[in-house]
């Protein structure tokens, strides 16, 4: 006899999502409250329908993902990572907040068209769904080339990229994604576009090792994702995990590193975009 697995919601993962997870609390609170001052409740209300409405706005003006990318998101959003791991089929924790989600996977595919990006490396692919969204940009003659260490998400990636015309463009490196950069250096690969998003305490490493070869195109972008982490970057260093930290130590070396400019974008969880200036 089978156990049925419930599927977890969701939990809110951008900075954006936790205050208005927080302001709905407080909301709920204070309008069971008759000893409030009208305006300040008035005012709390409408900060939570600031927060909450936002990201659903987003959505709905964003132009809308291809059919493999809804399937893709809904194969991750039901898949139980947390039995998957206690199992040992994949080699670390794994949840659904980890994909990129409609906004960004539409950005990055966005990225690839303005800068007529042909070769595309994503350091971390999870399922897979940004590696898509950004394949379905590239010209019929395009790679991808992304990487990913735990090889149960690969396999689930590799699944939709399978039903996708597009998914034939996407090379799966499967290993530690360290390693493998080293093994494109020293084979003398070199991209337009870098799409970061794996071990966040190895970001900085990512980053100088693209800089300190040829793997960044001379006119090539870097993008990195989680540069927010749920606003700990900037919160009281003692609120920050060691993502946190790890995140907020990156995002100084980049804004000191004299090489490059950047922008960081409050977009879902944090993402910046570098370019190389020398």
């Amino acid at each position: 006899m089978s156990t049925k697995i419930d599927t977890p919601t969701a939990r809110p993962v951008t900075p954006l999502g936790i205050l208005a997870k927080k302001l709905e609390a407080v909301v709920k609170e204070i309008n069971q409250r008759t000893d409030l001052p009208v305006e300040l409740v008035a005012n709390l209300n409408q900060a939570w329908h600031l927060a909450a409405g936002l990201d659903p706005y987003l959505e709905k003006f964003t132009t809308p993902e291809s059919a493999a990318l809804t399937a893709l998101a809904e194969k991750t959003s039901t898949e139980a990572w947390q039995q998957r791991f206690t199992e040992g089929t994949t080699v670390r924790p794994l949840e659904q907040e980890m994909l990129s989600g409609h906004v960004e996977g539409q950005t990055l595919k966005m990225f690839v068209h303005i800068a007529k990006a042909k070769r595309v490396l994503e350091i971390g692919m999870f399922t897979g769904y940004s590696a898509l969204a950004m394949a379905e940009a590239l010209p019929a003659d395009g790679v991808l080339i992304a990487c990913e260490v735990d090889a149960f998400a690969a396999k689930v990636a590799q699944a939709a990229f399978d039903q996708s015309v597009h998914g034939k463009k996407i090379r799966v490196q499967l290993g530690a994604a360290l390693q493998t950069l080293n093994k494109l250096v020293e084979a003398g690969e070199s991209f337009d576009l870098v799409f970061i998003d794996a071990d966040k305490k190895e970001y900085i490493t990512y980053f100088q090792t693209l800089l300190d070869t040829n793997l960044l195109a001379p006119s090539g972008f870097i993008c990195v994702d989680n540069t927010l982490l749920q606003g700990e970057v900037y919160l009281p260093v003692e609120q920050r995990t060691a993502n946190g930290e790890a995140i907020a130590q990156f995002n100084r070396v980049v804004a000191a590193d004299p090489r490059v400019e950047q922008v960081l974008l409050p977009i879902r969880d944090g993402m910046t975009l570098i370019r190389r200036v020398a």
